[in-house]
């Protein structure tokens, strides 16, 4: 696998594209990958971005023969080793694997970022899932046109937690309030798993939460209910469960990711070949199955192109919101 330009490997490609994307590169990257690859993930082990990436990186150690080394650099939410990324050489040895935010979210909320969005060039989006709005299982709320009407009545009478200032469940909870006119106060935790913990005993009203494996098993051991999902159309695992769309708002939809990064002016054919590879990684069954039971979205093929046109349009989406509600974190 990788850019090794042998014969049969001319044969598949065809010799005139070969030669091509062998002139395309330099002489040191013709042979890529040629020695260990280095995998920042900016978190402590354990989390979601970990997981994805050890996962990832034991299939790609097999495949290309080199390997895939996952280094955790946690610190300052995540600026810390996504700025050791973004500071690397562009030659396809240091990448970065992190939540989508570190491009899409965080440079339009911390100003003061030791990196910006052009710092960092999006490969692919490994592992995408929707958020999911939930309220303990006998709270009075039994839909989001509930939630909205009573909210209405008494504004200001629920809170809705989140994994903490800045996350993905307080922008959705904040674009909740822009979209509907409500006023839900938001009450931030240090993680989803405290925050959920709360839900679950109703301390809480209610929240928005990416949809894990550890979320599912609380929708379906019927310890929370789900009101909506983020995604455009019903998910296949929760079937009974509308969209936020089918709910009165349409048009909205919110996709959390765990996506790859390298250097800006890394070379397009080094990008490419990590986006196909990778792709070919997620159709494998046992990486699928592994993938569902977690609760992600079934991969979609997407070339380096259309994943920079998803994050661009993340980007400007974010930043608008962050600045029309005046969302600011300390």
């Amino acid at each position: 696998m990788g850019l090794r330009f042998n014969p049969g490997r001319r044969a598949a490609l065809g010799m005139g594209a070969a030669l091509g994307l062998a002139r395309a590169l330099p002489a040191w990257a013709q042979d890529y990958p040629s020695k260990p690859i280095r995998l920042v993930v900016p978190f402590a082990t354990g989390g979601g971005s970990d997981t994805v990436a050890r996962a990832v990186a034991e299939k790609l150690t097999v495949d290309w023969k080199q390997p895939i080394i996952v280094d955790n650099r946690p610190g300052a939410g995540g600026a810390l080793g996504t700025n050791i990324v973004a500071r690397s050489a562009p030659d396809g040895y240091t990448l970065l694997l992190s939540d989508a935010s570190a491009v899409t979210i965080n440079p339009s909320l911390y100003p003061k970022l030791p990196y910006s969005a052009a710092d960092l060039t999006p490969v692919i989006n490994v592992a995408t899932f929707a958020l999911v709005l939930v309220v303990p299982v006998n709270s009075p709320i039994k839909s989001v046109q509930d939630l909205v009407a009573m909210d209405k009545a008494n504004p200001g009478h629920f809170n809705a937690a989140s994994s903490g200032p800045g996350s993905s469940p307080h922008l959705m909870l904040e674009m909740m309030n822009a979209i509907a006119g409500t006023k839900l106060v938001h009450v931030p935790y240090k993680g989803g798993g405290p925050a959920m913990i709360d839900v679950v005993a109703g301390q809480v009203d209610l929240m928005f939460n990416g949809l894990s494996g550890g979320t599912m098993s609380l929708i379906t051991g019927g310890k929370v209910r789900a009101l909506a999902v983020t995604t455009a159309k019903r998910i296949a695992s929760l079937p009974d469960v509308p969209t936020l769309a089918e709910s009165g708002y349409p048009g909205v939809e919110v996709v959390s990711a765990q996506s790859l990064f390298v250097p800006a002016g890394t070379p397009a054919p080094i990008v490419d070949a990590l986006n196909t590879e990778i792709t070919r990684i997620l159709q494998l069954p046992d990486i699928e199955q592994r993938w569902a039971q977690s609760g992600f979205l079934p991969p979609q093929k997407e070339s380096p192109a259309q994943v920079a046109a998803w994050f661009a349009s993340e980007s400007e989406k974010w930043s608008k919101l962050i600045s029309d509600r005046k969302i600011t974190v300390e």
